[in-house]
């Protein structure tokens, strides 16, 4: 009996470390891939507070979570088994339908430019895709729709990007080490978001101290400052998000048509980013990848700009029509 146990807790202790060793390589694996990804995890994070400015203090957290929520329904339960069979039965389509969720942050960039440049337009736009919200809580429930929207383009790169990163093994493995990342990144960057929403609130609480020594007046003029500089980093970071939707769709859009289209668009792109690297060698690399990321801009707002028209005079009027013909 007790070589009987002993053996047997021998197998446990070596399945124990066989187990350690995968949870060792996934976290490995989850790192080095979400490493890659870091751009545009940096993108959603710029992109995400957009949808809460203008909401009342008590609200911005609520909000923050319904998205949050929805970024990892996304991630976890559509894009997860989708990478996964995609990657398996069809991973030719993976670029295309890449390509096309760049078209649609494209979209979304321009529309936030054509705000900026033309309210009256913009406006005008908005009003023909959809109705204009009636109360609060509606107008809520559209940016939380349009961010989850959104966010599914950004998770849909993470994920591949993460994907395409992991070496070739167990679909397992590869499943486990995409709802690593899927699950960290959510946290990270929604956490991220909270705090920077709630900062204005902290300011206040700070502003508040009513501590009477010098460590006291420093306190209180940190929350000052905190309030006061709030809405300028709110509006910086606006535009970030903006620049983001549109860089990183011009640069899905850019890669693809380097992989599917003529070589020699590829040839061009590499050209110039070479050309510019030979002015400032000593900063080459920052050099290329600012200039490619300048030609991925470009490139983006052209396409958004194109896609304003076709989605207000071509899919809008299709998806109304489509509405109307359905039965009650």
């Amino acid at each position: 009996m007790s070589v009987g146990l002993i053996g047997l807790l021998d197998d446990i202790a070596a399945i124990a470390k066989v187990a350690a060793a995968s949870l060792d390589d996934v976290a490995s694996q989850a790192a080095k891939a979400g490493a890659k990804a870091a751009g545009v995890v940096i993108d959603d994070a710029a992109v995400t507070p957009n949808y809460v400015i203008g909401f009342a203090s008590k609200r911005e957290l609520p909000i923050v979570g319904k998205i949050a929520l929805g970024s990892l329904r996304n991630k976890l339960l559509v894009l997860l088994p989708v990478a996964l069979l995609l990657g398996y039965f069809l991973p030719a389509a993976v670029t295309p339908l890449l390509m096309l969720g760049g078209a649609f942050l494209c979209y979304e960039g321009a529309e936030k430019v054509l705000e900026a440049v033309l309210p009256h337009h913009a406006h005008h736009h908005e009003a023909q895709l959809q109705p204009i919200a009636l109360n609060a809580r509606s107008v809520e429930d559209e940016k939380v729709a349009s961010a989850i929207k959104t966010d599914f383009i950004l998770s849909a790169e993470i994920m591949a990007i993460t994907l395409a990163a992991l070496p070739a093994g167990s679909i397992w493995m590869q499943a486990f080490v995409l709802a690593l990342v899927g699950l960290c990144i959510t946290v990270g960057v929604y956490g991220v978001v909270a705090l920077i929403v709630k900062a204005d609130d902290m300011g206040m609480v700070l502003a508040r101290y009513d501590g009477a020594s010098v460590i006291g007046g420093a306190i209180r003029s940190l929350g000052r400052a905190v309030v006061r500089g709030m809405p300028i980093f709110l509006a910086v970071l606006s535009t970030i998000g903006t620049a983001a939707m549109i860089w990183v769709g011009g640069g899905i859009i850019l890669h693809g048509l380097e992989r599917y289209g003529p070589s020699a668009i590829g040839h061009t792109v590499h050209a110039a980013t070479e050309a510019a690297a030979h002015l400032l060698p000593s900063v080459a690399g920052i050099i290329e990848w600012s200039v490619e990321a300048a030609i991925s801009g470009v490139l983006g707002l052209v396409v958004g700009a194109i896609a304003i028209p076709v989605v207000e005079y071509c899919l809008s009027p299709a998806w109304k029509l489509l509405r109307r013909s359905k039965p009650a």
